[in-house]
């Protein structure tokens, strides 16, 4: 049985900060598709057929750690994980700095870290490197988190929750970042790569998780839970192989949520006891914009409903996890309901929901 955890009990945790950032180099939507049509152009005999996606995804800009050039050359492991570390490394000190200043605390005052990651492979894992140099203390607990791909940030923000709530008085920082772009693949001639360069960028995200009811909150957690469908491997992942990460999407996901989405939310607010009509707003993290048009069909809510995720969308594209963190902010700047549900999908194949209360 699924059980949710719920905001009733004894220690019961709130999100005290977010933050965002995103990496120095701009993609410009229209330069991409002209370095794309470079790339696989000639080399791929329906590319014309797929170049449409660029203007679909609703995208003008991305951002990535690597200045264009970098995607002109070959890359292998070493090249891409030394990308990756160096990139990761920059926008986890910006994220984190940012989210201790808006929170108004010390990095000694964390406790424990979730960090969460699908784009990169370290061991010693990223906040293992950073953390002694920024002032954390010796004795912070640490949880990295893999494979979560695009839900990796509903996850990782209930994973939080959770370890806030375990013990009084905790204080748990959650770290998302992903770095899409660097799996960019040239030597693959596959209609997912063609999508990925329309469609990812790089971005990061962090949170503020505390069950000490001394620190002022934004929104309190009432609760956590998620849907894992079945004979889905095939939806999203990685292809793994010699030259780095490839992107896999081998179905049609804006018919899989319109099909399968509404049975795994209703389910989802039936084990938070969360009726539909009192859920003010959905924060959903934005894959697409045909994702998103189907999202809001599934949940039967007015076609627009999801403005700030086509914002994002528009802003920044697809980040993968740290994405749903961007729309989160936005909601969060114009005020949150009552009740509000992140939510996001992702590999395996999955939903993440969390519940959110107004902490006032």
């Amino acid at each position: 049985m699924n059980r949710p955890q719920r905001s009733s009990f004894s220690n019961p945790s709130r999100l005290l900060s977010i933050a965002t950032a995103v990496p120095p180099f701009v993609i410009e939507q229209r330069v991409a598709e002209t370095a794309s049509r470079a790339i696989f152009g000639s080399r791929l005999p329906a590319y014309e057929r797929m170049a449409g996606v660029f203007a679909s995804t609703g995208i003008d800009r991305r951002y990535s750690v690597c200045p264009e050039s970098w995607f002109t050359q070959t890359h292998g492991w070493p090249d891409r994980t030394a990308a990756y570390l160096d990139g990761a490394s920059a926008l986890f000190e910006e994220v984190v700095r940012k989210a201790l200043e808006s929170a108004r605390l010390d990095a000694t005052a964390i406790d424990a870290v979730v960090m969460v990651s699908s784009t990169g492979i370290l061991t010693p894992s990223l906040e293992a490197r950073l953390l002694p140099r920024m002032g954390f203390r010796s004795d912070v607990e640490r949880t990295p988190i893999f494979g979560l791909g695009c839900a990796g940030g509903v996850t990782g923000l209930a994973t939080a929750s959770r370890l806030a709530q375990a013990r009084p008085d905790t204080t748990v920082l959650l770290v998302v970042v992903e770095l899409c772009t660097l799996s960019f693949r040239a030597d693959r001639l596959t209609k997912a790569d063609v999508i990925a360069t329309a469609l990812f960028g790089d971005g990061a995200a962090a949170a503020i998780i505390s069950s000490d009811p001394r620190l002022p909150g934004i929104a309190t957690f009432c609760g956590a839970t998620e849907h894992l469908w079945p004979k889905t491997l095939d939806v999203m992942g990685w292809d793994v192989d010699d030259i780095g990460l490839g992107v896999m999407l081998s179905r049609s996901l804006p018919a899989f949520v319109e099909q399968r989405y509404r049975a795994s939310f209703d389910e989802a607010l039936g084990r938070l006891e969360i009726a539909h009509d009192d859920v003010g707003r959905f924060v959903c993290h934005p894959g697409g914009t045909k994702v998103l048009e189907s999202i809001e069909a599934a949940l039967s809510v007015p076609s627009g409903t999801l403005d700030d995720e086509r914002s994002v969308m528009r802003d920044f594209g697809n980040m993968s996890a740290p994405t749903v963190f961007f729309v989160l902010e936005r909601a969060i700047a114009r005020g949150l309901p009552l009740k509000t549900i992140v939510t996001a999908l992702g590999p395996g194949f999955t939903a993440s929901y969390v519940a959110l209360e107004n902490a006032v």
